[in-house]
């Protein structure tokens, strides 16, 4: 399918879960759109498609092997003391206030910003400026192209600064490990160090948030789904996979990558130079891979979904966003047996204009 990108661009849409799971492993679909010919998702926002930063293989994979020991299943476990105690500091609180709390900002989004602090050794007293630059960072329309800029230059002058002050005092975060790597073993530039401490910082906990608040949501518009796991906890893994499937919490615009070759499918050729769109949110809805696919499911088995991306860009914060969304749910719902909407969930309104398609707020009552 063709379409046209917010930036004008043309580019082929691929929907079928067999086409989408072939080009997501496929080498020949390059992430680097720094080429003539490639599309780009908007004229302004250069967050992902930086010519300093090469996201292709072997480049990539060299940066990535280094970030990814901080979101190994070993370390995740390490962290889920970290990741309880937060949550229960953030439902105490919500406790308090006697309700109705938008959950957005009462659990979604404080949750795991504080976690990936943690990680990355930065006061997490600073949430207010990670969410306006992020809203800056993953706007395709909603955010004026001088809005970016500029928050893109006071992201960069923030991590310099973070950067020199870990230098000076290394502690056992994830940025004192890569700035080792890039001290004492040459495996970064000084740019790279930089682009990936920005990257970590933004798009390591808005994906999470989103997917969180609107999970919960599309549970409590569920109520024998609801029901279900109520009665038994143990189907909550379960859950969350079907939450991931059912609630893609990012535009599959972001996935946008070029042909440097032909590239057979099953009926048609995606041809040299051509710009494609992986569409794992389609690929996610696909009876021919997903029995009934448009019925929420907690209880569906064998579920393959594709949020997570595949092959050399697979999700490397896929298992701390499964913890945090395991844990999070888990607890929200045992401490508040009567938590409900406190709107209809029709008049939930959709964030517009940015990458990340969460609701704008959440609003329960228990």
């Amino acid at each position: 399918m063709h379409v046209v990108l917010p930036s004008g661009d043309e580019a082929v849409l691929l929907t079928r879960y067999r086409d989408v799971r072939r080009v997501l492993t496929d080498d020949r679909l390059s992430r680097n759109l720094d080429r003539p010919g490639a599309a780009r998702i908007s004229r302004h926002n250069s967050m992902f498609q930086d010519p300093r930063i090469n996201p292709d293989p072997p480049e990539h994979t060299r940066v990535r092997n280094l970030v990814a020991k901080a979101f190994s299943a070993a370390r995740v476990q390490r962290l889920e003391p970290r990741i309880h105690a937060v949550v229960d500091e953030l439902l105490d609180a919500m406790e308090r206030s006697g309700g109705p709390v938008d959950l957005n900002e009462a659990l979604a989004f404080p949750l795991p910003v504080r976690v990936i602090c943690s990680l990355l050794g930065v006061p997490d007293t600073d949430v207010a400026l990670f969410r306006h630059w992020t809203s800056a960072f993953l706007s395709v329309s909603h955010v004026p192209p001088e809005e970016i800029r500029e928050a893109m230059a006071e992201m960069s002058r923030y991590i310099a600064e973070h950067i020199s002050h870990r230098r000076a005092h290394p502690s056992d975060d994830l940025v004192s490990a890569m700035i080792r790597a890039r001290d004492e073993e040459g495996q970064l530039s000084e740019y790279e160090l930089q682009w990936w401490c920005r990257l970590l910082l933004l798009v390591g906990y808005e994906t999470t948030a989103t997917q969180l608040g609107g999970g919960i949501a599309m549970l409590l518009s569920h109520p024998e789904q609801l029901g279900l796991l109520r009665a038994d906890q143990a189907l909550l893994p379960n859950a969350i996979e079907e939450l991931l499937r059912w609630k893609i919490v990012g535009s599959s615009l972001s996935m946008l990558r070029y042909a440097t070759d032909d590239v057979e499918l099953d009926d048609c050729v995606i041809r040299k130079g051509t710009s494609v769109i992986p569409g794992a949110d389609c690929a996610n809805q696909d009876p021919s891979r997903f029995p009934d696919p448009q019925a929420f499911d907690i209880t569906r088995s064998d579920n393959a979904h594709l949020t997570f991306s595949l092959g050399a860009h697979f999700c490397i914060g896929a298992p701390l966003a499964r913890a945090e969304l395991r844990i999070a749910t888990g607890a929200l719902l045992t401490r508040f047996p009567n938590l409900r909407l406190a709107v209809p969930a029709k008049k939930l309104k959709r964030v517009e204009g940015a990458l990340l398609e969460g609701f704008t707020e959440i609003p329960v009552r228990w």
